[in-house]
């Protein structure tokens, strides 16, 4: 199963999630692990599955601070692949050990508050156009 195809499935949370309320500034706890079930009970959401795979395992979720994606995988670099693939969305990863949350800026960072992580920022598109002119006028 090729990765990349779940892709859209990331894209849309992002599109879904627009401009999140800000989390405050607070200490960075030491990076979580475990399960995608163990992941989400730790940030208060119910995780719905869109993936169960062997390599991969995907879900949205959505708690307090706003809706997100959460994704497990089975190896370290399935999960740069999918990142690295992922980026050309743009959006914000906060990253562990085999699991990323993807979402605005402001629920990753509420995020990163109680799963610790490191954060990476995705290509910003906004000034791109696919047809060559402007998106908006005026």
């Amino acid at each position: 199963m090729r990765v990349t195809r779940l892709l859209p499935a990331a894209a849309a949370v992002l599109a879904l999630a627009g401009c999140g309320a800000g989390g405050g500034t607070k200490a960075v706890p030491p990076t979580a692990t475990g399960s995608l079930e163990s992941l989400a009970a730790e940030v208060k959401c119910r995780p719905n599955m869109q993936t169960d795979a062997d390599e991969l395992r995907q879900a949205i979720c959505a708690n307090s601070d706003g809706k997100f994606i959460l994704a497990t995988f089975a190896t370290d670099r399935g999960q740069r692949e999918w990142i690295n693939d992922a980026k050309d969305y743009g959006g914000y990863y906060l990253v562990g050990r085999k699991w990323v949350a993807v979402g605005d800026d402001g629920v990753v960072k509420a995020l990163r508050g109680t799963l610790g992580g490191d954060v990476e920022v995705g290509t910003n598109h906004s000034s791109h156009s696919m047809h060559g002119g402007s998106a908006h006028s005026g």
